[in-house]
């Protein structure tokens, strides 16, 4: 039998397991429910809005998307979102 090769994203998720980081969730069924409800929420997209960015930033959002495999405008309006919600918070600098 041939040895399983894992990339590094599931690596880090089988070395979560191994350290027992992943807990059961008692009711799935409301569980999936509730997050579907998040998610219908956090995509439903409304507003149209344009913005003005240096095209520096543009590009590292560009790329950084092209990594997270998802459109550039999704994860600007993600960032927003997190922002908004409280998720994603101003690094105070010293």
């Amino acid at each position: 039998m041939k040895k399983a090769v894992l990339d590094a994203e599931e690596k880090d998720i089988l070395e979560s397991y191994e350290r027992d980081e992943w807990k059961l969730v008692k009711n799935p069924k409301a569980e999936i429910r509730k997050l579907q409800e998040y998610a219908r929420n956090t995509l439903q997209k409304d507003k149209r809005i344009n913005i003005r960015m240096s095209s520096k930033d543009l590009d590292q959002v560009q790329v950084i998307a092209a990594q997270e495999g998802i459109p550039y405008q999704t994860l600007i309006s993600s960032i927003i979102h997190k922002y908004v919600s409280g998720y994603l918070t101003e690094k105070k600098r010293a």
